[in-house]
């Protein structure tokens, strides 16, 4: 539901107003053609609605006259990368101007002796770890969508991914934030030192804030020595059961994952779908049995101590029984294993021709009971559930799969949605992981946050956007 409090936002753009926005962006800064604007309407969610107008600023100076423009006459704004967030978090749902960072894509410094680097918020986030490990650095926030993400969008929605286990998500590599927000004042948050304590933390406030609290112009980034090397096990289960002892049994062994993985039955049926695959795929394997789940892990450091990590790993899983177990060492050997992890989700569409894509995260000692439960619900509802993701940090995409056409369906599958949600929050866990809430989970912010706390944080959005213009409606709200 739309901000209370920015109920007094204007409805539509006026013609003086598209005066403005063109003078101040002159050139391809403004964009206002219906076919063009269209695709900063949309982002990965699926969810599209079309913009009043596109600005595509250049520099900090721009925003700033943008920002004071937008307060004083009550104009909403919706900040935006490469729209790859699955949450509808960029789409101008409720109107606005669509502030687009892409622009904005400029690695300002790379220092190996401070460890840490300045960025604009449109730098995609491959390339930028491309150059620092051109300096033997390492930028470990590795979201799926990184190829194509920007570094703004991953910092807007503390993106997560596979090496979160050992390493952490974006916020734990977000040394300093510049913003601009409404009204033109520049603020600056947190700085180049790896530590700290002065003042309250508005660096980790912004982190996560999905462009409601102000217009990043630029971002200091904390960096890491590049390890020398990895290796990566892919291993088969004949239950999903065995595959989380074979996790927890490396828990226990002391090894530290740089990813661990999981895809259950379906995920694996739906890859197998796309490519031939290493593990059982029906009555044959080892023990007679098929694949039920497929562990994959990565672990790095230095290329002399990889051998016999890699020989701790085998020994951790083999205690659960796998049907087999297959090892890379190096990225040469191991990309072929993480294709096969990559595939799962345009592989799921093997399964239905529409999905709700939901990232729920529980408790690690959860992780069985939560899984077993999100198929359980699939099975009643009679609607095909796919579960795969972070197993490290329990972390779980909960695909549900449908017919969008089919009236029945839809129903199911949103039915599917909410039960999901509600065994979630009865297990400790949380709606999303990673993923935020946009519009696809606003409506469902109320039944993890308390109104205690749902009031703080209107309280502080109020703090930084008086008059509600930043994303107005989105996550929680």
């Amino acid at each position: 539901m739309i901000d209370t409090f920015a109920s007094s936002l204007v409805s539509a753009l006026t013609p003086s107003h598209l005066r403005f926005l063109e003078a101040l962006f002159p050139g391809e800064g403004f964009v206002g053609e219906p076919a063009a604007m269209a695709v900063y309407g949309a982002d990965s969610s699926r969810r599209a609605a079309m913009p009043w107008a596109v600005v595509r600023p250049k520099d900090e100076a721009q925003i700033v006259e943008l920002l004071k423009w937008a307060e004083a006459e009550r104009v909403p704004l919706v900040p935006r990368a490469r729209g790859t967030g699955m949450s509808g978090g960029a789409v101008p749902a409720f109107g606005g101007v669509v502030v687009s960072s892409l622009l904005m894509n400029r690695v300002l410094d790379i220092d190996a002796d401070d460890f840490c680097a300045e960025v604009q918020p449109g730098v995609v986030t491959a390339e930028f770890q491309a150059l620092t490990q051109k300096q033997k650095l390492f930028y470990p926030p590795d979201p799926a969508s990184l190829k194509i993400s920007t570094l703004g969008g991953n910092v807007a929605t503390c993106a997560g991914g596979m090496r979160a286990v050992k390493y952490g998500v974006t916020r734990d590599y977000v040394l300093g934030v510049r913003a601009v927000l409404p009204g033109g004042k520049v603020v600056e948050a947190g700085g180049r030192t790896h530590k700290n304590v002065v003042g309250l933390d508005l660096t980790r406030l912004f982190v996560g804030s999905c462009g409601t609290l102000g217009v990043f112009t630029k971002l200091i980034l904390k960096l890491l020595p590049l390890p020398e090397s990895s290796a990566t096990v892919l291993a088969a289960f004949s239950s999903l059961r065995d595959a989380l002892d074979g996790a927890r049994g490396v828990f226990r062994a002391g090894i530290l994952p740089t990813a661990l993985e999981f895809l259950d039955a379906k995920a694996c049926w739906a890859i197998a779908q796309l490519k031939d695959v290493p593990w059982p795929t029906a009555s044959g394997g080892s023990n007679g049995a098929a694949t039920q789940a497929v562990l994959v892990l990565k672990v790095d450091g230095t290329t002399a101590s990889l051998a016999a990590d890699l020989a701790r790993l085998e020994t951790a899983l083999a205690q659960a029984s796998p049907l087999c177990l297959f090892k890379g060492l190096g990225a040469a050997e191991e990309e072929p294993l993480w294709e096969l992890r990559r595939l799962v989700s345009p592989a799921g569409f093997r399964l239905g021709p529409d999905k709700l894509g939901e990232d729920v995260a529980v408790p690690r000692g959860k992780t069985v009971q939560a899984v077993e439960g999100y198929q359980a619900i699939g099975a009643e509802q009679g609607t095909q559930i796919a579960c795969y993701g972070h197993l490290g940090d329990g972390n779980i995409h909960v695909n549900i799969f449908y017919d969008a056409a089919d009236e029945s369906q839809r129903a199911r599958a949103q039915a599917c949605k909410e039960a999901v949600f509600r065994l979630t929050l009865s297990l400790g866990g949380t709606l999303s992981g990673e993923h935020g809430t946009g519009i696809t989970k606003g409506p469902y912010v109320a039944w993890q946050l308390g109104e205690e706390e749902r009031s703080l944080m209107a309280g502080i959005k109020r703090v930084f956007d008086p008059t509600g213009i930043l994303n107005p409606g989105k996550g929680w709200l």
